[in-house]
């Protein structure tokens, strides 16, 4: 099949005389053509030109139930005949966190916001509250959201990263306050050793370590086995906190996230995507003495659409609809996304391709790399960028769309016929490259 895209090129064109590049955010553009979509459903998305694609990006990983779910229909016709938000308490407040209690372990008291950046902008207002320390030690690659204190040493440059032992704070956008790296300490991923030389350095101003758990933000890389448990253990015998931010593996790795997948419960983690099933919802969840804090110690946080009762509607669907039968929804994701992952890396063996797909079900990365492991940022930098771009430009002629750094996140409605007819799309995919 032929596959044309003059109508969203089109729309994209007509986009850039009112929207700033075009897009509403502009990591949209860096798509091999910016589609425009009509609908979806289940696994599938139509574009405007009547392209029909196996869908990976799961509109960046909250589309956890797929589209068009039916219970996140059925909550969302029931909530649109009601009043779309209070600016005060209504009981679905009470109903979800009470739904996200559940589910994740260190979630003794629960906060809402609206976007991961804002949690991970209360998390770390608390940590330094709590513990009365200004500085959050962070590691190379991982993300936290896109605004000036957090928006460090993301994705530098090799030049920019400085010495392995002691990384380079490295400001990842124009006009970002000069004084944001006074702030953090960068720490390589998944080496337990410097991380330790660190924060005895620091041990009397670190706040809080943060981390993905899983380094979903760079590529899907894994924690080695134990990192998380001496993160932990240093933490707290430096007298820091533990933060994870779990806006990716949230409800994705687990029920109750990377946290309950590895047995580490942190002092309070972040959530976004998967929790709102497709609504703008993020969760802090946390320790309760260090939550209370935004009562009983002075830290400040507001938000005019904070526990919105859309939003929290479509959140109570989507956790009802995963906690189901014991987590089997998302149980059957990791399964199915398993299954492709291991198709994947074999066909690239099979056609003698420089991959590794790295992850886990739900949420993995392909790379095109002769590196044998990859453990942190740094060894991303050595990925073929081109072939990648070239790839992600193919599949998407064939009908399959996947995150545009590589990243592939499996529903609970993909099943073993979307298996079957990627991996077929993707061995017409790898013969061509």
């Amino acid at each position: 099949m032929i596959r044309t895209w003059d109508k969203s090129r089109a729309l994209y064109e007509r986009a850039r005389h009112s929207l700033t590049g075009g897009v509403s955010s502009p990591v949209r553009a860096t798509s091999p053509v910016p589609l425009y979509f009509s609908s979806g459903r289940g696994a599938r998305l139509l574009d405007v030109d009547g392209n029909e694609y196996i869908d990976y990006q799961l509109a960046w990983g909250p589309n956890i139930l797929g589209y068009s779910h039916p219970r996140m229909v059925e909550a969302m016709r029931v909530q649109a005949e009601r009043p779309y938000s209070y600016g005060a308490q209504h009981e679905l407040e009470i109903t979800v966190a009470e739904r996200v209690q559940a589910c994740v372990p260190c979630a003794e008291r629960v906060a809402f916001t609206s976007s991961g950046s804002e949690a991970v902008q209360l998390v770390q207002r608390l940590a330094r509250a709590f513990t009365r320390r200004p500085l959050i030690l962070k590691f190379e690659g991982h993300y936290h959201g896109w605004m000036d204190s957090v928006l460090l040493s993301h994705h530098p440059r090799s030049e920019q990263t400085g010495p392995r032992e002691r990384p380079h704070v490295v400001q990842e956008s124009v006009g970002q306050v000069t004084n944001s790296v006074e702030n953090v300490i960068v720490a390589p991923w998944n080496d337990v050793d410097l991380l330790e030389k660190l924060l005895a350095e620091h041990s009397e101003t670190v706040a809080a370590i943060m981390m993905e758990p899983v380094l979903c933000n760079s590529g899907c890389l894994m924690p080695k086995p134990g990192y998380l448990q001496a993160a932990q253990e240093l933490a707290h015998r430096h007298g820091a906190l533990l933060v994870f931010d779990e806006v990716i593996t949230g409800f994705r790795m687990a029920l109750g996230g990377a946290q309950s997948y590895y047995g580490v419960i942190p002092d309070c983690a972040t959530f976004g995507k998967a929790v709102g099933g497709g609504l703008p919802l993020s969760v802090v969840g946390g320790r309760k003495e260090i939550m209370e804090m935004m009562f009983t110690g002075g830290v400040v946080f507001g938000g005019s659409y904070n526990g919105n009762p859309t939003s929290l509607a479509g959140a109570n669907a989507v956790l009802e609809e995963l906690a189901r039968d014991g987590g089997a929804a998302i149980k059957r994701a990791n399964c199915t996304g398993e299954k492709l992952r291991a198709g994947l890396q074999h066909l690239g063996q099979q056609h003698n391709l420089p991959l590794q797909v790295i992850g886990f079900g739900a949420a993995m990365c392909l790379h095109f790399t002769r590196r044998g492991d990859l453990m942190e940022y740094r060894d991303t930098l050595e990925d073929d960028s081109q072939r990648l771009q070239r790839f992600l430009y193919l599949a998407m002629e064939e009908g399959v769309i996947l995150v545009p750094d590589g990243r592939m996140y499996v529903s609970t409605v993909h099943n073993q016929q979307d298996v079957e007819e990627t991996l077929a799309t993707f061995a017409r995919v790898f013969a061509r490259l």
